[in-house]
């Protein structure tokens, strides 16, 4: 079951570009019923490899701006830290219902703005010195939930840079990578990664990120990316949910 997973999750990320982080966790929460810290940790560590595998696709066709790149992980890092460190503390005084209730949130806003969002170009303003400050509540998100990274840094270049289309992918990608990278280390180090969970979820996941990819030639992704993200605010709205009758309790 957890291979199967890994298959259609990395599928989906491939077909829709929709971050992994933004996906894997509320499925690791609701379907294989692994606690909200080792799932978002297991997550994180997921989707980093998984990107490993798309990266040099989009370094290879010079989708990457590495200014703007830089920029980027200079605020988000640090915010990925911070995110990882508020998840293990509330972990260890075992606030469950609270994380499952900001996890329920992080998801539901992070599907709403992939579901709204127009796929277009640049705007006219080049405010890029101002992205270190937008993706560090980006980083803590994504340290916190490992959702986020996708959907807020697509919106952040499209209004803040005058990247084209491909480099505003191409750099949301390894934006993701990186954050992934850093917040799924400190997961790691604080023992919140289930490798039981982890391996059959990346035999499955690399495999179907390399299918996906091929697939986005030939299916629609942008009505595949409104369909998911519609069902990620319902997963979404489940977790909030759980956590509300949890913290009743």
């Amino acid at each position: 079951m957890t291979l199967a997973a890994g298959f259609l999750i990395a599928l989906v990320i491939g077909l829709t570009g929709i971050g992994g982080g933004v996906l894997t966790a509320p499925v690791l929460l609701l379907f294989l019923g692994l606690p909200a810290h080792i799932a978002v940790g297991t997550a994180l560590v997921f989707v980093a490899v998984v990107k490993l595998f798309a990266a040099p696709m989009f370094l290879f066709r010079g989708d990457v701006n590495y200014r703007i790149l830089g920029l980027l992980l200079a605020g988000g890092v640090p915010g990925a830290f911070l995110g990882s460190l508020l998840m293990s503390r509330m972990a260890s005084k075992g606030l469950e219902g609270p994380m499952l209730i900001l996890l329920g949130l992080t998801i539901v806003t992070s599907a709403a703005v992939n579901f709204l969002r127009k796929q277009s170009g640049t705007t006219g303003a080049d405010k890029s010195h101002r992205l270190p400050f937008i993706s560090f509540p980006i980083g803590i998100e994504v340290g916190f939930s490992s959702a986020g990274a996708g959907a807020l840094g697509s919106l952040a270049l499209m209004h803040w840079t005058t990247l084209p289309a491909a480099q505003i992918v191409g750099t949301d990608v390894l934006f993701g990578l990186g954050l992934s990278v850093s917040a799924g280390a400190m997961h790691l180090s604080h023992g919140s990664v289930d490798s039981s969970v982890l391996q059959p979820l990346l035999i499955g996941g690399i495999p179907g990120a390399m299918l996906g990819a091929w697939l986005t030639s030939i299916l629609p992704g942008r009505a595949l990316r409104k369909a998911l993200s519609v069902w990620l605010i319902w997963l979404g709205a489940n977790l909030f949910y759980r956590g509300w009758i949890a913290l009743a309790v």
